[in-house]
């Protein structure tokens, strides 16, 4: 209940306490009519069990009655009737107690009693002596005795609460006590324990617990922290980081406000690491303040985890009931995991821990790891904790961190398993297959390190076969590496030393296995600028693989990059990728999709290509592959590029750059920034292209293939949107000419020509563009698909005058209208109409200067489109001047969830009618909130509807596919 609700002089204390303090004012008005009764409210420590009472003992309660209020100090259970003196010990400073009251004397007087029992007949007479004193107060006015943390309260005036409440009949008297809702569990083994419980269930007594705030609650709590609105997933986040408790949610937000951090989305990702640090310190706060068993109990809880919870008891060497009790503790205290047995954050684990020295930490995880191998526990789970012990002194803790490795490798952690075998080659350091492994583990994430590994693994000493897995994994590691002429040399001694070995008629795995080293020279190979022409000539002259195995899917993807860029029609190479990519088995199969991706993009097949690049993606993903995936989604960025999708680009872009820059070897992998910079020059941000592509140290490009060609063209784009014409002829007649040098013949592959002959056209060097436009046209016609051939034919146009060129120029159009290409499409109907409005027909140049700036208005190719405007407009047309939009930056998945959000579906909602998963939904959406700059849905829906997008409505049920789950 919101504190609205609840009268204004209880204060600030009670937002969402409406329900707790109506009952307390019913309870109140029946006791101030003679019926007496208790009240017990209980709840979590700071859950604001104190402030409730303040408050409500300060409001109408307090003027009706008199108020005797007292607190139970830590420790002061140990004193006998230390409770009753803190409430009643004010009265015996003032008159002296006559008649039956003075048997109240003892309770009064510190020590008196000290350990006497309840039973015992002394205490009996100063029960009574003080039930006559409250007797005394009470005929004068209603009376309200107020107790606050009784769990800290000692027996004797627990007994003598509970003893006036069974006399109090008629009587004008109320008592209120706050308890800890860990009570029992932390009074368990004390004399109060019983007489707690006989007071809580007393059948006058009323138990309320306080609930952990709810949503429209923190946002009323925030208010009064920022003048700001707060985002919803500020609010979410604040309440799921402090489980609804006021302080935690206190000490959370004054942190952020210190940082500066306001409650929007920005400040919502600042919640989990501030809010693990308050929630540590309010752990350490706690732990201090409880029994030394609670303690014990923790920190097995911390050093166990998730996985280890049954074995709590015997690490701590406290009984099962011990657990338990401490278990409660923890979960009231909302430091486990919601229905869980283990510790809800990172940090609160280290606080826990932070307590003891490196020896003793080393000797729980040694005991921990003993007694989950003990019970039958998987290997990782013991290994997780012999990764903490300085030495593995015991004979079988290798083989469990083996046998955890083996489990990571199978279950795509290949960062986990190279924590495992680093313990192991500290025990055997002379292992080539610990260090085979090892350094397979690694490529990904470290590939110097892992090529060091190999390096030391490939000893003459080491049989061939294994030497030949050594050196497949050395040329796809060297790819990332840099060490593309080192992995050629060892590829090939291996090649030869396995045909001395195996002989011309190998067994089917010796067979593989050499067909394994085959494909991986061919993969190295393909991608330097000075070994590709070789390459291409060896792979000639080996026998073409059916595609039945792994290692032939590869070799044969290889094979078909090979062909396609040797000049060659497109059949051969397709039908060579598609088999690769339907290669059903998982081994190897990233770079047969890789390389089977380009072909099929080459061939206009981009439809095949994203299909088995979403298969990389997903396999990178869920075996931690960061350089293949950051690899992938480079080359998917060019792929959606080409097809005009440039927010889609972008954003596969801009994720390969930030997830390539976190990594050690992000320098060296240049394709990300590549694929950045050529969508940048397309959205007209070509400065920020060119400053990207700067920032290229040439010998991280110049030595491959793949990147230095891509780099010049990339480069030549930006000099001539930033109106260096000259410049950019220059880089585009360089990229000619090192393709040239280095044999790769392709009319898709980076069309060089194309785009000379159009700078040349531009500066009015119509004949001299013939040149490149003749070496295109050649290479199209050979190749044969419309994108190409209309390139051809827009190369042709410009370099032709007059009707001819026209003509050009509209078969320019008409082949690129069917192809992928919607940019190239565009820049061909922006070409034509620009002819077209020059030889003076306005209307067919309006026509097609219309249909480009709509093209590249809906590619996102802002440059594109401001062109295509201006001339529409200089031929009498008329448009609306388009903009840079944010919008422009949403992907089709975004723009889909986005409209549906706007008009009104919940997250659960969208998730089905699109058939993701709802974490999916989250993802975008947040994204989409980062994009538009917004923190709401409202402010989602204004958005939208200002750029003339209307909010979509989701199905009431979307039917499951037959078959298939959520993705």
């Amino acid at each position: 209940m919101r504190s609205q609700s609840v009268d204004s002089d209880l204060g600030g204390a009670l937002v969402g306490r409406g329900d707790v303090v109506r009952e307390l004012n019913r309870c109140a008005r029946n006791a101030r009519s003679g019926r007496a009764c208790s009240v017990v409210v209980t709840g979590p420590a700071g859950i604001g069990k104190s402030a409730l009472l303040h408050a409500f003992l300060s409001g109408q309660a307090g003027r009706h009655a008199t108020v005797l209020q007292a607190s139970c100090e830590e420790g002061a259970s140990s004193a006998s009737f230390s409770g009753v003196r803190a409430l009643l010990g004010s009265i015996a400073q003032g008159a002296p107690l006559e008649g039956a009251a003075r048997h109240a004397l003892p309770a009064l007087t510190p020590g008196a009693a000290a350990g006497e029992s309840p039973h015992a007949p002394a205490v009996q007479h100063t029960f009574h002596g003080l039930h006559r004193l409250v007797l005394d107060m009470l005929s004068r006015r209603p009376l309200v005795l107020a107790l606050d943390d009784i769990h800290h309260c000692d027996e004797l005036s627990l007994r003598w609460l509970d003893f006036l409440l069974r006399r109090s009949g008629g009587l004008p008297l109320l008592v209120v006590l706050t308890q800890q809702a860990e009570a029992a569990a932390l009074t368990r083994r004390t004399p109060a324990h019983h007489a707690l419980t006989d007071l809580a269930t007393h059948r006058r007594t009323t138990t309320l617990r306080l609930r952990p705030l709810t949503e429209p609650d923190v946002a009323e709590i925030v208010r009064g922290f920022f003048p700001a609105p707060a985002a919803p997933v500020f609010l979410a986040r604040a309440r799921a980081a402090t489980g609804g408790n006021p302080r935690l949610l206190g000490r959370l937000l004054r942190e952020l406000r210190a940082e500066g951090t306001g409650p929007d989305v920005g400040g919502a990702d600042r919640i989990a690491e501030t809010g693990g640090r308050v929630l540590a310190s309010w752990a350490r706060e706690l732990l201090d303040r409880r029994p030394p068993w609670v303690e014990q109990v923790t920190r097995a809880v911390a050093v166990l985890g998730a996985s280890g919870t049954d074995h709590v008891g015997a690490l701590a060497a406290v009984p099962a009931d011990v657990v338990a009790d401490a278990l409660t503790v923890l979960r009231e205290a909302g430091l486990l995991v919601p229905g869980g047995r283990h510790l809800a954050d990172g940090a609160v684990r280290a606080a826990v821990l932070a307590p003891l020295d490196a020896q003793a930490l080393s000797s729980l995880h040694t005991r921990a790891a003993l007694l989950l191998s003990d019970a039958g526990r998987p290997a990782e789970e013991v290994a997780d904790h012999l990764l903490h012990v300085p030495s593995i002194p015991e004979p079988w803790m290798p083989g469990v961190l083996l046998e955890a490795a083996a489990r990571a490798e199978q279950l795509g952690a290949p960062e986990a398993a190279a924590r495992y075998l680093y313990r192991v080659l500290e025990v055997d350091p002379d292992s080539v297959e610990v260090r085979f492994r090892l350094a397979r583990s690694l490529a990904e994430t470290a590939p110097p390190e892992a090529i060091g590994l190999l390096r030391e693994a490939l000893a003459p000493s080491v049989d061939v076969r294994t030497r030949a897995r050594i050196a497949a994994q050395f040329g796809t590691t060297g790819l990332a590496a840099r060490e593309i002429s080192v992995a050629l040399d060892i590829l090939e001694d291996v090649l030869d030393a396995l045909d001395a070995e195996l002989g011309p008629d190998p067994l089917p795995a010796d067979r593989e296995l050499r067909t394994l080293v085959e494909s991986v020279l061919l993969i190295v190979g393909s991608h330097g600028r000075s070994t590709f022409a070789a390459t291409r000539k060896r792979a000639a002259a080996m026998t073409l693989p059916e595609g039945d195995t792994p290692a032939q899917c590869q070799k044969l993807a290889a094979m078909a990059v090979l062909t396609a860029l040797d000049d060659q029609p497109p059949e051969p190479s397709v039908n060579r990728a598609l088999r690769a990519s339907s290669c059903p088995q998982l081994p190897l199969k990233s770079w047969s999709l890789i390389n089977s991706a380009i072909v099929l993009d080459l061939a206009d097949r981009t439809d095949d290509a994203l299909r088995a690049l979403d298969r990389v993606l997903r396999h990178g993903r869920e075996n931690s592959a960061i350089w293949t995936y950051a690899l992938a989604l480079s080359i998917r960025a060019g792929i959606q590029h080409g097809l005009g999708a440039l927010p889609d680009a972008l954003a596969d872009a801009s994720t390969a750059v930030r997830i390539s820059s976190a990594e050690r070897w992000g320098e060296v992998m240049v394709l990300p920034r590549l694929a950045l910079a050529g969508v940048l020059v397309d959205r007209g941000e070509a400065a920020s292209a060119e400053a990207l592509l700067t920032s290229i140290e040439p010998t991280r490009r110049e030595e491959y293939v793949w990147t230095h060609h891509r780099y010049l063209m990339a480069h030549g784009r930006a000099r001539r949107a930033l109106g260096d014409a000259e410049g950019a002829l220059a880089l585009f007649r360089e990229c000619g000419r090192s393709l040239e040098e280095a044999e790769v013949h392709h009319a898709a592959y980076l069309p060089w020509w194309v785009e000379a002959a159009c700078v040349l056209a531009e500066l009015g060097r119509a004949e001299e563009a013939q040149e490149p436009a003749a070496h295109g046209t050649r290479l199209a016609r050979q190749w044969g698909t419309p994108r190409v051939l209309g390139l051809a034919a827009l190369a042709r146009g410009v370099a032709t005058p007059g009707d001819g060129g026209v003509e050009l120029l509209g078969e320019a159009v008409r082949e690129l209208a069917s192809s992928p290409a919607r940019i190239e499409h565009a820049r061909a109907e922006l070409v034509l109409g620009k002819v077209l409005l020059a030889d003076g027909d306005r209307p067919a140049a309006r026509e097609h200067l219309r249909a480009a700036a709509g093209l590249a208005q809906r590619c996102g190719a802002l440059a594109l489109g401001q062109d295509a405007r201006a001339a529409l407009v200089a031929a009498g047309g008329r448009m609306r001047k388009m903009t840079g939009s944010p919008l422009d930056l949403l992907t089709s998945m975004e723009r889909k969830v986005a409209s549906l959000a706007a008009g009104g579906a919940g997250n659960r909602s969208i998730a089905q009618s699109l058939y993701v998963s709802l974490r999916t939904v989250e993802m975008h959406l947040t994204s989409v909130y980062r994009k538009l700059g917004v923190a709401e849905r409202a402010q989602l829906a204004e958005a939208l509807r200002s750029s003339g997008v209307r909010g979509a409505r989701a199905p009431r049920s979307a039917p499951r596919p037959c078959g298939q789950g959520f993705g």
